[in-house]
């Protein structure tokens, strides 16, 4: 009988390759497919010496070269192609088979193929991979959603090629039928604030004090020695250090200033809508992203005016780098704040039972948001694990406390310089919204009612009250 794989990878551009190449780096067996089958000849022959790679040409051959129960993992584009991946094998496969969707799809439609497929009585998988094309061979982030039937088989050959943390493999079952997929969501939306706030910094340390990009590499190499020790602090370092092979200009001055997006982050702020959870650091990550993107709307605006473009001196110029640091910690705490909060949100609505200290604890390695930083958030969620927010756990509080002086002084000093930072200034409102003891929302209720006749409710005495604002301004109980 011919060797049979214990999991099939079909989808074999560079992350379902280095997907497979990684699971039989660990001795498992892998059936490899491609709709062009070149593809799949050109995986074995190169690579074939890392491992046992069954190649398939048709989808008959690549379901019979797997082992029961069946693992298939599928690595295409989101939407109808992974639709018709999924009809393609399904009618092929057996009760208590399974399909893994390792692609980047919207949870909802994750949550439509698993119920679907649930009634063939076929196990779906919708699993979120985080770490790109190196993560992937090397060891990614995997977020598993589907049912705990599948993890107990499936699991312990993710947590084989996942990336480790003081022992403990970056995966975990995340929750039932979407909940992997909504928080690799909200990781990437995460991933966008994270990067907005770091551009921001560079925008203020070039600007404000008028470094080149390899002086303020150095500054970022100075953090990533710190508390904001991250993938995302290094690899900005070393962009800022490199140079354009030809002009010899820095880098980052030869690059096209308008940022792409896949749509991850767009989603997590539509689904934060639906939920009603305020995550309003990604959203300005993503609006910030497409404001960069309209290039003729920018030039019609060059010439309106701003301040004169004065730089910083004295003792301002001396503690900015140092109140960065601070605004850029505070920052980054506000929106993983806001993307907890989110996951806590969803896990809720969809009955999801999500563990948030799991997730801070498998986003400690092979994911783009990797970093020192989220020991302290898996700290937190042990120490409670039904926090409101991380501002609130004792660690971040404090550091917010430490860090708001400096905060403040960003924030203005971006404003009269006029350099944009809508990332710092959004996280220091959010976080002033939170603490206040009232907020301005009591008016926009009044006006609603004026206008509208939308009821309010008071503070002084329950119930739903209307103002007759048309008549004599008596009070109703609606």
């Amino acid at each position: 009988m011919a060797q049979q794989a214990r999991i099939g990878v079909t989808g074999l551009a560079v992350m379902g390759r280095n997907l497979a190449r990684n699971f039989a780096r660990h001795g498992h067996p892998v059936a490899v497919h491609n709709r062009t089958a070149a593809r799949t000849k050109a995986l074995v022959d190169e690579f074939g010496h890392e491992g046992d790679f069954i190649p398939a040409e048709t989808a008959e051959e690549f379901v019979a070269a797997l082992e029961r129960p069946r693992r298939l993992v599928i690595m295409v584009k989101a939407g109808a192609p992974t639709d018709a991946v999924i009809e393609e094998f399904a009618p092929l496969l057996e009760p208590g088979d399974m399909i893994i969707d390792g692609g980047n799809a919207h949870f909802l439609d994750t949550r439509r193929r698993e119920a679907a497929l649930r009634e063939r009585g076929l196990h779906f998988v919708g699993t979120g991979i985080s770490g790109g094309e190196e993560g992937a061979l090397h060891g990614p982030s995997i977020m598993p959603g589907g049912s705990a039937e599948a993890y107990q088989t499936l699991g312990p050959m993710l947590e084989d090629i996942a990336a480790t943390v003081d022992g403990t493999p970056c995966v975990t079952h995340v929750g039932p039928d979407g909940a992997g997929h909504f928080v690799k969501m909200v990781h990437n939306g995460i991933e966008y604030a994270d990067m907005q706030l770091i551009a921001e910094s560079y925008d203020l340390l070039r600007h404000g004090l008028g470094l080149e990009p390899a002086a303020i590499a150095e500054v970022f190499r100075t953090w990533d020695s710190g508390r904001l020790d991250s993938y995302l602090i290094e690899i900005t370092a070393e962009v800022l250090a490199h140079s354009d092979a030809a002009t010899g200009r820095p880098f980052v001055d030869v690059v096209l200033d308008q940022a792409e997006q896949k749509g991850t982050g767009r989603w997590t702020v539509q689904g934060a809508l639906d939920l009603g959870v305020p995550v309003s650091g990604i959203a300005e990550a993503v609006f910030s992203r497409s404001l960069s993107g309209h290039a003729d709307l920018r030039a019609a605006a060059r010439g309106l005016p701003g301040p004169s473009g004065e730089r910083l001196s004295g003792a301002d110029a001396e503690r900015f780098a140092d109140d960065v640091e601070q605004a850029l910690y505070a920052s980054k705490i506000v929106a993983y704040a806001q993307g907890f909060h989110q996951i806590q949100a969803g896990s809720a609505e969809y009955g999801w039972s999500i563990d948030p200290g799991q997730v801070a604890t498998i986003w400690r390695g092979g994911c783009i948001i990797r970093a020192v930083f989220l020991n302290r958030i898996t700290d937190a969620y042990r120490k409670n694990p039904e926090l409101a927010t991380l501002l609130v756990d004792d660690h971040f509080a404090e550091a917010l406390g430490a860090a708001q002086d400096a905060w403040r002084r960003v924030v203005a000093t971006a404003a009269r310089l006029g350099v944009p930072t809508p990332g710092f200034a959004t996280a220091l409102a959010y976080y002033d919204g939170l603490r206040a003891e009232r907020l301005p929302a009591a008016l926009t209720q009044a006006q609603r009612d004026f206008f509208g006749a939308h009821t309010y409710r008071r503070a002084d005495r329950d119930g739903v009250f209307h103002t007759l604002w048309g008549g004599d301004r008596s009070e109703t109980t609606a």
